[in-house]
């Protein structure tokens, strides 16, 4: 395993590999919030692809979706560090999707 770019340690939580200490710490905050029922449906690495003219541009990998307490769809994403690449995926999410990505 190659170092991470940003100093990050791989963490693996109920078997599944998170590629930070934070992104595995969120995870488990979320799953006491699903088991005491303030979000549902919990999902992970979840995939928004990014289309003009039907033509595929890229793919942004969202780190968790979930719905709140009032039902609203809540796509997250663990930050570190901001690149200038998540700047333009945060963009296009709000674009195509009208989707403000919760940054934690």
């Amino acid at each position: 395993i190659r170092a991470s770019k940003y100093g990050n340690k791989i963490v693996k939580i109920d078997g599944i590999k998170f590629r930070s200490i934070k992104e595995g710490n969120r995870y488990r905050v979320l799953k006491s919030l699903e088991k005491v029922k303030e979000i549902s449906m919990l999902k992970l690495q979840v995939r928004f692809p990014f289309k003009v003219n039907e033509q595929l541009i890229c793919t942004y990998v969202a780190d968790f979706v979930y719905f709140d307490k009032a039902g609203k769809k809540v796509v997250e994403d663990v930050k570190g560090c901001i690149t200038e690449r998540y700047k333009l995926n945060r963009k296009l999410m709000k674009a195509i999707y009208d989707i403000t990505i919760k940054e934690t």
